[in-house]
């Protein structure tokens, strides 16, 4: 993996990773580690949709930690990662952080290459997330699905037919005065089942659609009003 700094249009440092290896084989061991030290402000995004591949039974494994320290910004924006049919991944993201940093994650998940009509007819996906607060868990969060993964999704209480998801979690001073404001936006989101929550001093916004282009088409407009700023560049390209 590399790491690029591009000149962007926030008011922080733009920071892109790239896998020079095209995506995620089986077996592949992924680390990535971010810190933000006080004071300082870092937008992390990737340059295109991450790829896991088909496994003949070895687990890929990714594993991100982000540490901020005293009124650090830190948003974790990476593209979409598509899972290929038969494919197996693990991941896991921890953060630490203080009551002063500012903290933005969002992840999309497509289930299935949409141009082939892809159905993952069996693979693994493992999201775990935990995140502290001044040494104090404040959210936990493990979605796994294992085997037909796309019987999974159709059903009503699983997917309801979607093949694209994602999940925004805003921690922050101000994350749970935030609500009703992202509320209304969602509001007015076409084409994709969208919904937010806020408790323990966070804010989270859940997103469901049958394709990921109807995804993105809500999720941008969004990302781009709740951050109040662009959204780098390799988004649009």
């Amino acid at each position: 993996m590399r790491i690029r700094l591009p000149k962007g249009e926030g008011n922080g440092i733009d920071a892109v990773l790239v896998n020079t290896a095209g995506g995620i084989a089986c077996g592949d061991r992924f680390s990535v580690a971010i810190e933000a030290q006080a004071g300082a402000s870092v937008t992390v995004a990737t340059p295109a949709a991450e790829k896991v591949y088909r496994s003949d039974g070895p687990v890929a494994e990714l594993n991100v930690n982000l540490m901020l320290h005293d009124k650090a910004r830190l948003d974790w924006l990476p593209q979409e990662t598509i899972l290929f049919d038969r494919a197996r991944l693990v991941r896991r993201l921890d953060v630490r952080m203080p009551e002063t940093a500012c903290l933005t994650l969002f992840e999309a998940v497509v289930f299935g290459r949409e141009a082939r009509a892809e159905q993952i007819e069996d693979g693994l996906f493992e999201d775990r997330w935990r995140i502290r607060r001044s040494d104090r868990l404040v959210y936990a969060d493990t979605l796994r699905l294992a085997g037909p993964i796309a019987d999974l999704l159709r059903k009503p209480s699983v997917g309801k037919g979607a093949r694209a998801v994602a999940t925004l979690i805003h921690v922050a001073p101000d994350a749970e005065a935030r609500l009703e404001s992202m509320r209304d936006h969602l509001a007015s989101v076409d084409g994709c089942d969208a919904a937010a929550s806020a408790w323990n001093g966070l804010l989270a916004v859940r997103f469901c659609a049958e394709k990921i282009e109807a995804l993105r088409a809500a999720a941008i407009p969004f990302l781009v009003a709740f951050r109040g700023e662009p959204l780098p560049r390799v988004w649009l390209s």
